[in-house]
């Protein structure tokens, strides 16, 4: 099969053999994979991967302990779990201590014709979705796991930092609990696809002049910059919600942190089941944020393009439906 290789040094299109699933995983032929900041910061060093990238996918069942999900339409929850350690029997599979990541952590990942996962980690596509749609799910589900973590108030005020793919998600999940959301981004055409929703947004650099303080700021710029806008405009007592990760490190004083009392909550991977549902119900549009779709054999073009302010989301087709 084809599938693109990271070895840690460069991407390279490789011919590797079909996967074999093991006793409760499917054998998943993949349609489409997106390109994450994630697969980016994996080429810049983050965690140290090499292997099959990619996580985010919709494909087919060709092969399945269960007759019933063979030539199902799935999406696929990116980490496998041993179900036997502590986190995994508190039901925090999401972190357990022996964990592989698809993509990311000791497991080959779906930018490849196949991939395999463990059948509990599978969700079927309902039939109204199109493949399109069902390949957000991953990211979306990020995006609603900030829900799950705090309470968004009505009253409260709320700032997204970053018009890019995830923070275009965060915001039409935040703003379904509460229209005082405000997106700061750099690009104008990215901040129009959010106004066009009746979303609030605002220039970067325009926050110099914001005045007011927010009860819960997430920062998904990936920037260290991004932290320290986060930092000055977050009220005390207020949320600062991370979702990015990146390669680089930066010192900080963590006595601001502590003197107003800001509860900073790293926030991760997230519900499929209420992703799936947000867009078979059409309550966030995602189809606009895909700035273009390439062969697996243009790999380089289509990194390249991912890298590009401008860009949102790029994916990857492996075949038509």
């Amino acid at each position: 099969m084809k599938a693109l290789y990271f070895d840690g040094q460069s991407l390279q299109l490789k011919e590797l053999p079909v996967p074999t699933p093991g006793e409760h995983e499917a054998l998943v032929r993949v349609q489409l994979a997106g390109i994450c900041n994630t697969d980016l910061e994996i080429m810049r060093g983050y965690m140290g991967f090499t292997g099959v990238l990619g996580h985010e996918f919709v494909g087919i069942v060709e092969k399945a302990p269960y007759r019933s999900l063979v030539g199902k339409i799935v999406v696929g929850e990116i980490n496998l779990a041993c179900g036997e350690c502590l986190f995994c029997r508190e039901g925090m599979k999401t972190h357990c201590s022996e964990r592989t990541v698809l993509g990311i952590l000791n497991k080959d990942g779906a930018m490849a014709e196949y991939v395999t996962l463990p059948v509990q980690n599978l969700h079927v596509v309902p039939p109204a979705l199109q493949p399109e749609e069902a390949v957000f799910t991953e990211p979306l589900a990020a995006a609603c796991e900030i829900l799950e973590q705090i309470r968004v108030l009505p009253e409260y005020r709320v700032l997204v930092l970053g018009d890019g793919k995830l923070g275009q998600l965060i915001a039409q999940v935040l703003w379904l609990e509460n229209h005082k959301v405000l997106v700061a981004g750099k690009h104008p055409e990215k901040l129009a696809l959010l106004k066009k929703l009746g979303i609030s947004t605002t220039r970067v650099e325009d926050l110099a002049e914001v005045r007011q303080f927010f009860h819960v700021v997430v920062e998904a710029t990936g920037k260290w910059e991004g932290w320290q806008a986060a930092m000055r405009l977050v009220r005390p007592r207020g949320f600062l919600i991370l979702k990015s990760t990146h390669a680089g490190q930066h010192p900080y004083n963590m006595a601001e942190v502590v003197i107003n009392e800001v509860a900073v909550v790293g926030s991760r991977c997230g519900p499929f089941t209420r992703a799936i549902s947000l867009l078979e119900h059409r309550r966030v549009q995602v189809e606009p944020l895909i700035t273009a779709v390439y062969p697996i054999e243009d790999y380089q073009q289509a990194f390249e393009h991912a890298r590009q302010p401008e860009s949102l989301k790029i994916l990857f087709q492996f075949f038509e439906s």
